[in-house]
């Protein structure tokens, strides 16, 4: 699952790193946004496409719908989320992406459960998929949204079984793509995701587990 991750770089970078025509309609804002510890409930900068136009909105990261009656939910698994009576709707017309630097795990050791972060081995940009309710927009009235998670695999699933569907800058700017049919959208979430070959990890201190804790310190190896 992702429960937590990291948005520290300035939405600049993020963008300037995506396409650089990508960003001419997005305000100039070159300040980190300075997010250590993102958590659920929690409104995060959403890049989307709105009438062959991309911004960027502060939207809540949950998803419930009004005839839903339990907890909202924080993520949907991209093996089922295509054809889901919940999340189908959200995924043939309402994607988006989520920047990230890296997210945290946690992994159980003896009594304990010991935090990690993961990143790109390169340390470049995350572009996680995202679906939620449109638009992105209406503020505090929206549905707010879920990152897409799949199968860890390989050294990963040692932290954890599941991790953010991460794309390539070009897949992502297809995924937001109003014209990407549902069928493409699943064409590149189960073959054109970044590998799990391209991220590292490192245990981190287990401040991370409150959500009031927001500094470097959150990501440092504490391995040295």
């Amino acid at each position: 699952m992702c429960g937590r991750f990291t948005q520290i770089q300035s939405r600049d970078d993020y963008l300037e790193f995506l396409a650089e025509e990508v960003g001419k309609d997005i305000a100039y804002d070159p300040e980190p946004i300075g997010r250590y510890n993102v958590a659920p409930g929690t409104k995060v900068l959403l890049l989307n496409n709105r009438d062959d136009t991309l911004h960027l909105d502060p939207v809540v990261w949950s998803y419930a719908p009004g005839w839903w009656d339990k907890a909202p939910l924080i993520n949907a698994r991209v093996e089922t989320a295509a054809t889901s009576r919940m999340f189908k709707p959200l995924w043939n017309h309402c994607r988006a992406i989520v920047f990230a630097d890296g997210w945290f795990e946690w992994k159980k050791e003896g009594d304990k459960k010991q935090p990690y972060y993961i990143y790109r081995k390169d340390r470049k940009p995350l572009y996680f998929a995202a679906i939620g309710k449109q638009p992105f927009d209406a503020g505090d009235d929206a549905e707010g949204f879920l990152i897409v998670t799949a199968a860890a695999g390989k050294g990963l699933v040692d932290i954890h079984d599941r991790r953010p569907l991460v794309f390539t800058p070009s897949a992502a700017l297809t995924w937001m793509d109003p014209e990407t049919t549902g069928v493409q959208a699943s064409e590149l979430a189960h073959h054109v995701a970044v590998s799990t070959d391209e991220f590292i990890w490192h245990p981190v201190t287990r401040s991370v587990g409150n959500v009031k804790n927001q500094s470097p310190e959150l990501i440092r190896n504490i391995c040295y």
